[in-house]
């Protein structure tokens, strides 16, 4: 499962309002890519295609996908979000981290 905070489904349902590109048929997309100063990045977007091994969650009625590879690195992560002036924005608490860089865009296991 990947959860999402109050905070994090707030933001989302702004951006998606307030984005006339994204309608109802769009979807947080989340994945783990190679890069990142601790090794692996975090990557968020919506989409509205799905692809045939995508994992499908919904939590806090947000629709988060991932594809399958993923996954493995994002089990039970909790999807935040953090505004104002010291904010971070959207980040992700991956209890499967070992290391998390600065930033928190970038992890290690």
């Amino acid at each position: 499962m990947i959860y999402v905070s109050e905070s994090a489904k707030e933001q989302i349902i702004h951006i998606k309002t307030s984005n006339k590109n994204i309608d109802e048929s769009y979807f947080v997309r989340v994945s783990v890519t190679s890069g990142g100063c601790s090794g692996l990045s975090y990557n968020m977007d919506f989409d509205n295609e799905s692809q045939p091994e995508d994992q499908v969650f919904e939590d806090n009625g947000v629709k988060v996908v991932t594809d399958l590879k993923s996954f493995l690195y994002l089990f039970d992560s909790t999807l935040e979000f953090s505004g104002g002036l010291d904010g971070k924005g959207f980040q992700f608490v991956n209890p499967n981290a070992a290391r998390t860089c600065g930033c928190g865009e970038s992890f290690s296991l």
